[in-house]
């Protein structure tokens, strides 16, 4: 079976960067610099990533009328700054944000007709992000660490972990986020 995977985060208008030679650092401009053109619509995490769950069904939508074949999304997440507090990790904005985009892909499905043969959500645990060291955080569950210190590494399942193993439970079906933790 031949499919099309991906990966869906945020959108982005990009313009022109004609100033930057060497294409590891063209790459570093479009996903860091602030030359990008901001949607006034669509919030954004601290590292400037503009939240747009309906840009994945357009995405979607558009990768299927292209390409004719299934789609399988195989990165989907977001980056937030986190707290341990007292071994607990409230993290409702990582559970709006894939509430949003999960709504989304179901409604590509149901609505649009568009063949998804897989989701994963992006990460299951957190770990040194390429940028902005530990402080961006995208798992389930919590590392105890950060970027100038080790600490002990304990790991702690944060909200959305318990949030997420349900909606694994019911196929998709229950996006409620009335986990008692």
């Amino acid at each position: 079976m031949k499919f099309y995977a991906f990966f869906y985060y945020f959108i982005y208008c990009a313009c022109a960067i004609k100033d930057i030679l060497g294409i590891n650092k063209q790459e570093d401009a479009i996903l860091y610099d602030e030359r990008g053109y901001k949607n006034p619509y669509c919030p954004a995490n601290e590292w400037g990533w503009q939240i747009d769950a309906n840009g994945l069904r357009y995405s979607l939508i558009d990768f299927y009328s292209r390409y004719h074949k299934p789609l399988f999304i195989v990165e989907n997440g977001i980056g937030i700054d986190e707290k341990l507090i007292n071994g607990k990790v409230y993290d409702d904005e990582r559970i709006i944000y894939y509430q949003k985009h999960i709504t989304a892909m179901k409604e590509a499905i149901e609505h649009d007709g568009i063949d998804v043969i897989g989701y994963l959500a992006w990460s299951p645990i957190d770990f040194l992000s390429s940028n902005k060291e530990i402080r961006k955080r995208y798992g389930f569950v919590y590392v105890n660490r950060d970027y100038e210190e080790i600490k002990d590494l304990k790991r702690y399942r944060k909200k959305s972990f318990y949030w997420y193993q349900k909606v694994i439970h019911s196929n998709g079906t229950d996006l409620e986020n009335n986990i008692d933790y």
